[in-house]
């Protein structure tokens, strides 16, 4: 304790003991079995005044506080940490308390219940739900966030945001509530200095265990130990499932207001920055609990909550997190976000919260458009741009009315992503060109808005006219206008008043309420309901996969599934899926669709003879195959053991446009630029499809150069380098992932040397001559942004031709001409063909003039008067 205060009076300058940041010899770590904040500090060893000022200058760079915003601020940046240093110690922190670090996964989540990644713990989902095999005990992340059901609060509060990182520590049935709120406050108070006394706790009400832990434990006074209801603190995955109690950690701003009366909902007070959830019962369909076998941890830290605590900010937004781009936005719009109004900074919040999702979700493939997570960074994107003209910035904001300003704020945002996700700087040509292109085709729909606006105001006033009521806009086309048209509510309902117009607030409200629900339904659940398939996979263990090897095995039939129900015995004509111990057969991912064979079980003694065609296999449970087919003869038993056969020749196809489907990805990058990347695959037996980033379709001539490309290499008869290497040496070496892949710590890399390097898990040919030939069928654009190249190779590439050359032969015979002549000839017809319309176009004229006069030289007159002719 005397060290500790030594070192934390060092030149006035309050350091925590345990920084984690650099490895320090005589630093000792506090064991898990801590038990109490003086116990952890006692343990630390000698830290010479040397160090201390190394790791003072190493943890205290760059931060920008409130007193950079505020003139008259009277705050100490000195007494600061910057955002990157928290992430980076709170990671430390939990490895060197045996927590794997790992990388944060994807904003595209694999799980199809969740349209974005929403919370840390959603890459563990299946290890909780026990559908995948734990691959470490305990883990720690820095998860990147997306949540946009709070869109609406984004600016008006001090902590809503569009986009955030959670940093968690998780448990997979190793340790429990002991050690997890023992190293919450351990992290909270010693790694980060938090004085104790201005830390609340707030419990589960029936979790007793967990009140005793914080009380006699840890030493928190029970008076600042809150007990709150089901809705605040028991988290729940869905209707059913893995649930359990949670216990949060809260700052206390305002510590002068005593015990009396204290409210943790209090924004203006309390903000909470750390949630422990405990994951110890699953929910049956009856409501009731039942304890779960293996229990875990699953927590999370807000990092803009703890930066803006740490960096002693009013708000989220006033950290260096987030200002660094709202200053960016002030300097385009010329105006100082310190000096600015509520509502300016209000709009400048809103510009810097969200383009860092922006610049995050294009990184990570999410092109804008009108459906799914395409609309949400098309949504975003267009609040911005309608907030940066209320900032009052023009085209650009440096003298080009015609130009975009979201690429220049978005340079801020690629210079403070190196510590969240070093690829966002590779993808920033990319990221900055589809947002020029979405912005300035977003701002000739704000101007149809505009009209459309002009219109309703003047249908409102007529129709109050008739009625002899006050003109009023209604909220159902106020509504339109901000959603459709991108039109702020605000402008809208300022143009209105000019005109003497009113505009029907509540209606306005009761349209955003619906659309409020709707994504807080679509965007903020996930769902861990256990799937009628989990006794199955409980018993049969992963599938052993030979398949790169050999395309035959011996296997055990481990498991029979029909109609998603489990079977003894499948008999001929029966669909049936089945699950072996090993297989051949590649099972459908990275875009490969799985292989086709036959299972067989030979003629015996007392065993009739058995024949299964395989026409799909799919992974389900992680990593188990699920063989699809058709019983075509004899009768299928569990524990029989079959020979499993893979076709040949379909698997050389699939192999064949695997390998192709590399070379095109690096043609593409030579022939239009490194920074496109692939958006999505398939590898088929007859064909690949391919779609890419880019925002233009492609000239003839440079399809015809990626064709030359690829055939090039064909025609070199390269040989592949296939290895198995750490995920972060595959990276280092350059290897590029594959498109909505999922990686361990072990890759399997494929090698075309000097063309290709690529982590995929695929089969693919020994040697490029196999491919024998590579043609382009089709280039078209699927969405705003994406391309899509279909082609052929090998066999496939034989057999287009070869249909090609008959379509030919026949047209000739057709036309009676060479091949050679077949364009001039087919010009020649043309061109008589439209002499020839224009002819009888002529002709038709001529008769319907003929034929009208003989009609007028018939009539007669009638009437007194003789002015009136009829025939």
């Amino acid at each position: 304790m005397v060290i500790h205060s030594l070192i934390n009076n060092y030149s006035g300058l309050a350091v925590p003991l345990f920084p984690l940041l650099l490895p320090l010899p005589k630093l000792a770590i506090p064991s898990a079995t801590s038990t109490s904040t003086s116990t952890a500090a006692a343990a630390g060893g000698f830290i010479s005044f040397k160090q201390l000022h190394l790791r003072r200058r190493l943890l205290l760079p760059f931060c920008t506080s409130s007193s950079l915003s505020s003139p008259n601020s009277q705050d100490n940046d000195s007494n600061c940490v910057s955002g990157d240093s928290i992430r980076e110690r709170f990671l430390s922190f939990y490895a060197s308390r045996g927590h794997k670090v790992l990388p944060s996964a994807s904003l595209v989540p694999d799980d199809p219940t969740v349209l974005l990644t929403i919370a840390g713990m959603l890459q563990f989902k299946p290890i909780f739900l026990g559908k995948l095999p734990r691959q470490v005990p305990r883990a720690t992340t820095s998860q990147r966030c997306i949540r946009t059901n709070d869109i609406n609060n984004v600016g008006h509060t001090s902590r809503h945001h569009t986009f955030f990182e959670m940093l968690g520590n998780f448990s997979f049935g190793d340790y429990f509530k002991k050690q997890a709120i023992q190293w919450a406050w351990d992290l909270s108070t010693i790694e980060f200095g938090l004085p104790p006394e201005r830390l609340w706790i707030s419990v589960y009400q029936d979790d007793h265990e967990t009140f005793q832990l914080w009380s006699q434990q840890v030493g928190v006074p029970v008076e600042r130990i809150k007990r709150l209801g089901e809705e605040d603190n028991f988290w729940t995955s869905g209707v059913t499932g893995p649930c359990g109690p949670c216990s949060e950690i809260y700052y206390d701003f305002h510590p002068e207001r005593g015990y009396a009366d204290a409210d943790l909902g209090d924004d203006t007070r309390f903000i909470e920055f750390y949630n422990l959830v405990f994951m110890q019962y699953n929910k049956k369909d009856d409501g009731s609990l039942e304890p779960l076998k293996q229990k875990n941890i699953d927590t999370g830290l807000g990092l803009e909550r703890m930066a803006r605590i740490l960096q002693k900010a009013p708000n989220n937004y006033e950290t260096d997190l987030i200002l660094p781009i709202i200053e960016k936005a002030s300097e385009l719009a010329n105006i100082s976000y310190g000096i600015s109004d509520d509502q300016t900074k209000r709009y400048l919040k809103i510009v810097g919260d969200h383009m860092r999702a922006i610049v995050f979700l294009i990184s990570d493939g999410v092109v804008p458009s009108n459906v799914g997570r395409g609309y949400v960074v098309r949504r975003l994107i267009r609040r911005v741009v309608r907030t940066g003209r209320l900032l009052g910035i023009k085209g650009d904001g440096r003298g080009d009315p015609e130009g975009a300003f979201l690429p220049i704020i978005a340079q801020k945002v690629l210079e403070l992503s190196t510590h969240i996700d070093a690829d966002v700087k590779n993808r920033a040509p990319r990221i900055l060109e589809e947002l020029k292109r979405e912005e300035l085709r977003f701002v000739q729909t704000l101007e149809r808005g505009e009209k459309l606006l002009e219109e309703k105001l003047v249908d409102a006033i007529t129709s109050a006219e008739r009625s002899g009521t006050v003109p009023c806009l209604a909220g159902e086309d106020v509504f339109i206008l901000y959603d459709t048209y991108g039109f702020p509510m605000e402008i809208t309902k300022e143009v209105a008043e000019e005109r003497g117009v009113s505009i029907d607030m509540n209606g306005f409200d009761i349209e955003m309420e619906k659309q409020r629900r709707q994504s807080q339904a679509a965007h903020n659940t996930v769902k861990l309901a256990i799937g009628s398939g989990t006794n199955i996979a409980d018993n049969v263990p992963d599938t052993e996969f030979i398949g790169y090897e050999s395309l035959y095995c011996k296997a055990i039939v481990a498991s029979l599934v029909v109609n998603g129900d489990p079977a003894v015995q499948v008999r001929e004509g029966s669909n049936v899926e089945i699950l072996l111990n090993k297989t051949p057969f590649y099972a459908e991912s990275g875009g490969q669709i799985g292989d086709h064979g036959f299972l067989y079980i030979a003629e015996g003694e007392n065993q009739p003879k058995a024949i299964v065609e395989i026409i799909d296999v799919q992974k389900s449970f992680g990593n188990i195959f699920v063989h699809k087919g058709t019983v075509q003869k004899g009768v299928l038993e569990v524990g029989k053991l079959v020979e499993a056969t893979v076709d040949v020749k379909l698997r050389q196809r699939a192999k064949v446009h695997h390998t192709a489907t590399h070379l095109l990805q690096a043609a593409l990058k030579k022939v239009i630029g490194q920074e496109t990347s692939q958006a999505g695959s398939l590898v088929a037996f007859d064909r690949l499809r391919f779609d890419f980033n880019f925002h233009r379709p492609l000239l003839d001539g440079e399809l015809a150069e990626i064709e030359l490309l690829i055939n090039g290499w064909i025609e070199d008869a390269i040989l592949l380098q296939t290895k198995v290497m750490p995920l972060a040496d595959a990276k280092r070496e350059g290897a590029i992932a594959m498109f909505g892949e999922k990686y361990g710590e072990e890759v399997r890399v494929v090698e075309v040397p000097g063309v290709s390097m690529e982590l995929c898990g695929g089969t693919h040919v020994s040697n490029t001559s196999e491919i024998r030939g590579f043609k382009v069928i089709s280039e078209q654009g699927i969405a705003s942004g994406v391309r899509r190249i279909e082609a052929v190779a090998g066999e496939a590439f034989i057999e287009y031709v070869n249909a090609r050359d008959l379509y030919l032969k026949q047209l000739c015979s057709t036309l009676k001409v060479k091949p050679e002549e077949v364009t001039v000839r087919i010009e020649n017809l043309l061109e008589e063909l439209r002499v020839a319309r224009n002819e009888n176009s002529a002709v038709r004229a001529k008769a319907a003039v003929y034929k009208a006069s003989v009609i007028a030289s018939r009539a007669f007159l009638v009437g007194h008067s003789k002015q009136y002719r009829v025939t």
